[in-house]
């Protein structure tokens, strides 16, 4: 193991807020290549995000869901929304299972739907895409503290590694690793890691994934971070397992004590 010092921090919901862009990348998707396998979808004009939409974030562990749960947003017949969400999140896992079943998809498919979308919008507006993100300012200026201390920074993001590469250039962060979900789960990149670098700490807002990572014995030594900030459900911050600390955006420096 090297000696040198490297903090991690989850993407969407940490460094920015990313939930403009995948509605319209989710819609998008939806339009141009879930529409013509399926009559039975209303694209909105009006592209203001629904609160089911923003609702049901938090339960979202891969791109692909957000292009499902769209299209249930979307859907002519029985669709998704503040009326019947509690019980479409009692299974949250479940029902996502069997609508993929329901629809002949695959997580693949509904994947690549969302790459293609962000492709096609980059490729006729990158500025216009890139707007989409709104960076916590706060945790921009941490990052370059710790770079300026000597720390390396490294992003495991959700997305795919060019899609975050090219917000994170836009916002003038330039961490040492990027990592996107080509890679494998964050447990694996972190187990990974963990063998060459002293992880200070890993910041991020989903509080099951940082439950694997205390969980998993190649990384149960890792400081794990849950980012107040995030999208986070209700109960999240409560009965908190002591390895896991609720940190607070104007509290990033806590990160530094360990």
């Amino acid at each position: 193991m090297t000696h040198e010092k490297l903090i991690l921090f989850d993407f969407d919901g940490v460094i920015v807020d990313g939930i403009n862009e995948y509605w319209k990348s989710s819609l998008c998707a939806c339009n141009k290549y879930l529409l013509p396998q399926s009559i039975n979808l209303v694209i909105p004009k009006d592209e203001t995000i629904p609160k089911t939409f923003i609702e049901i974030r938090p339960w979202v562990k891969f791109g692909w869901e957000m292009v499902l749960i769209t299209h249930e947003i979307i859907k002519k017949n029985y669709p998704l929304n503040n009326t019947n969400k509690g019980k479409f999140l009692e299974n949250y896992e479940k029902n996502c299972s069997q609508i993929l079943i329901k629809n002949s998809w695959d997580s693949q498919i509904l994947q690549k739907c969302l790459d293609d979308a962000r492709k096609f919008q980059i490729k006729n507006d990158l500025e216009q895409w890139i707007s989409l993100h709104r960076p916590f300012n706060e945790v921009l200026d941490f990052i370059k503290e710790a770079t300026d201390k000597g720390y390396k920074i490294g992003v495991i993001s959700t997305k795919g590694k060019v899609f975050t590469s090219k917000i994170l250039d836009h916002i003038n962060i330039y961490p040492d690793l990027i990592f996107g979900y080509e890679e494998g789960s964050k447990v694996e990149i972190i187990s990974r890691l963990s063998n060459n670098y002293n992880i200070q700490g890993f910041v991020e807002d989903r509080r099951k994934t940082l439950i694997n990572i205390i969980n998993n014995e190649e990384t149960n030594h890792i400081n794990c971070f849950l980012a107040e900030w995030g999208y986070l459900k209700d109960e999240d911050k409560n009965n908190l397992p002591k390895e896991i600390k609720l940190l607070k955006i104007k509290k990033l420096e806590d990160i530094l004590a360990n």
